[in-house]
């Protein structure tokens, strides 16, 4: 039993410190690359509508890689773009048509879950990256409440304050379990 309750400490343990590693991780590369944090060489992005689904869910985290040549897009590619009149904002959609026009290409994309295509094609430059395939469901809204300023120091915070916690009470039982063992010592003198 002991030892079934030292390998649940053992793990415990691990996981505090495992989240609080990615936290800390995560939070310093948004700060670093002043938006998005990168892991492995791709950028986590959060999706915040439904112009995707069903295939990418709203709240859902999406890996991206970012691409520095154009002309290995192709149609049926997902990419993330800035958009046209808000170059901060950026959107991911789907490409239905590559056009070249004159020595540029440009993309005509589409949500999934949209009824027409955007409305305004996408130049070359305006291309970011594209979505690797892999997401996170229901992610998004820790994503962006982590990489608001109030959200980043709480998860700080918090998992440092959970291993404080956790360390004290492994003192106390330790000390509880000193203390018992020295009573027993002096009861079997």
């Amino acid at each position: 039993m002991n030892s079934l309750k030292k390998w649940a400490s053992r793990i415990t343990s691990l996981l505090i410190y495992g989240f609080l590693l990615c936290m800390i991780v995560l939070v310093v590369s948004a700060k670093i690359s002043g938006g998005t944090p990168k892991v492995f060489g791709y950028e986590l992005m959060s999706v915040l509508s439904g112009s995707m689904e069903p295939s990418i869910k709203t709240g859902s985290i999406i890996a991206v890689k970012p691409i520095s040549n154009v002309s290995q897009l192709k149609k049926g590619d997902v990419i993330t773009f800035k958009a046209a009149d808000s170059p901060d904002t950026l959107i991911t959609h789907r490409i239905i048509e590559v056009q070249k026009v004159k020595d540029s290409l440009q993309f005509v994309t589409k949500g999934d879950n949209n009824d027409s295509k955007d409305s305004s094609a996408v130049t070359s430059d305006r291309v970011v990256a594209k979505y690797s395939g892999f997401t996170i469901p229901f992610l998004g809204q820790l994503f962006e409440f982590m990489q608001s300023k109030t959200g980043a120091i709480w998860l700080m915070i918090v998992p440092g304050v959970l291993l404080i916690l956790y360390s004290i009470v492994n003192i106390w039982i330790t000390i509880s379990r000193f203390e018992k063992e020295k009573e027993n010592q002096k009861v079997a003198s």
